[in-house]
Parts: C-alpha cells; structure tokens; sequence
C-alpha cells in the first residue's frame, strides 16, 4: 500500500526515471508555505542571495536552511504527507529531514536555474535521497526540468556557482562537465504545475528550469530528505549547505539533533 496521493505507478517511475509529479501534496498548504516565503524573504537567512548576474534582469531570490527558524515551514512539513509520500517513493522505512530552499524568480527574471544534480553539492550520499520542488504559483514555462535516468549514470555532474559559474571544488576526474540535455537530445520531463503539486526527484537527478518570462512571480518551496541508505561522505572542499560544526564522520547517519527524523516505520 502506498499514500492516496499516489500510485504503485508514480513510485515506479520514480526509481526508473529519478523525478515524478506528485498532484496536491502541498494543496492544503500553499497559504501557509507563501506567508513563510513572504517572511523568508523580509529577513534573509545568511545564505540568501538574489543571483545577480551581468546582463540578466530581474530578481531571483533563493535561500536555504531556514526551517528551524520559520514556523510556517515546519508546521507544513508536519502536517502535509510529504514524510509518507517520500517513504514510500524512496521506498524506505525511514525519512529523515535535510534542509529547505525557497527560490522566488520575480516577473521578468531572466536567469534560469542552470543544470545541476544536488546529491554532489551535499555530504550525503546514498540511493534513498528525494527533493520535493513545490510552485506556490501556477507554472508553465517556468516549471522545474528534470532528465529522465540521470540519477543512473556513471559520473555526477560537476557542480558550479550558479553566478560566476566557477566549479565549485576542484574535479580529479570523478565528475563529468555539465551537459546540454536540450542540446543532446535527452530526454527531459517538465509539467505544467498548480500551486501545492509538487515535483519528486532523486539527489542525482540532473534538472534546471527556465528564466520567468511571465508577468506573475514564480515562488517555489523545495524539500530535501534522506532515507534508510543515506550517509555522509565527504567532498573535495566546502559543501553547500556546509553546516560547520557538524562533527560528522564518513559513513555516519545524520546526525538526529541537527537532521530529526520525520517518520519511521
């Protein structure tokens, strides 16, 4: 049995292809999640950026690891079923929180969201990992892309400062450069999406997501939990978020003070 909110089918297509939708997860609180944006973004926390880059208009505010401090954020994360719809779909027994991120792309923002996999900008690794990508407004051109099978391929993506667009950390040779999916020919999956539905995808998963041409905001609530398998690694330099003084060591579970556990079975 899986959570009513989906089928035998979603979780199948999101172990094949690394990303499914999910219609209404945050429905019943899509209120709520844009009162905690709104104060999300009247006090920045100290890794909010607007992404301001040269030659691009608009404003694209995003920040991350705000939860603890927002209530509005951990009262939707108790009360939704996302722990359960995340279980279910990682098909593990436990869900275990890792951090928020809210990405407002204003009217007329140019930048789009460049292609990138999360799982190597973080310390964890593992195959139970799952992101929930949230619009708080209705999507069209401005909707998450996702590349269908990347969670599966041989090399993570190198990640990149979103900005300058400077590798992150150093590569040795286990990274792969960032590709051009629409150039390429991959396949990629995108879906016009209502306040509340809510876009599944795994760590690995390569996406990105267009500039907002549109004459409305383009809010977004994104979540990021582990699973049973989920451990911490260590990279080639800073990880983003860092959280300093975590005093983990490789191989280890989250801490559970830092990363509470949200559901166990």
């Amino acid at each position: 049995m899986v959570h009513p909110l989906i089928t035998p089918e979603h979780v199948e297509q999101f172990q094949r292809d690394g990303v499914v939708l999910i219609r209404g997860l945050f429905t019943d609180h899509v209120e709520l999640l844009r009162a905690g944006v709104a104060a999300n973004m009247d006090n920045p926390g100290p890794y909010a950026s607007n992404n301001e880059k040269a030659g691009q208009t608009g404003r694209f505010f995003d920040d991350y690891c705000n939860w603890t401090r927002i209530p509005e954020f951990q009262q939707a994360i108790a009360d939704s079923p996302v722990a359960e719809v995340a279980a279910d779909l990682m098909q593990s027994q436990s869900v275990q929180m890792f951090h928020d991120h809210v990405l407002v792309k204003e009217p007329g923002t140019s930048m789009p969201t460049p292609w990138h996999q999360d799982g190597p900008y973080y310390f964890v690794e593992g195959d139970q990992t799952i992101s929930f990508w949230s619009p708080l407004d209705e999507v069209k051109e401005a909707t998450l892309r996702c590349v269908a099978g990347s969670h599966k391929w041989e090399k993570e993506v190198l990640p990149t400062r979103w900005v300058s667009e400077e590798d992150f950390f150093p590569d040795e040779g286990q990274y792969m450069a960032v590709p051009d999916p629409d150039a390429e020919g991959m396949k990629v999956l995108e879906y016009p999406m209502q306040p509340g539905d809510a876009v599944a995808f795994n760590y690995k998963t390569l996406h990105g997501a267009r500039g907002n041409t549109s004459a409305s905001r383009r809010r977004a609530f994104s979540l990021r939990l582990v699973g049973d398998d989920a451990r911490y690694v260590e990279r080639p330099g800073r990880t983003s978020p860092p959280f300093p003084g975590h005093d983990m060591q490789p191989g280890q579970r989250l801490r559970e003070d830092w990363f509470p556990i949200l559901l166990q079975r």
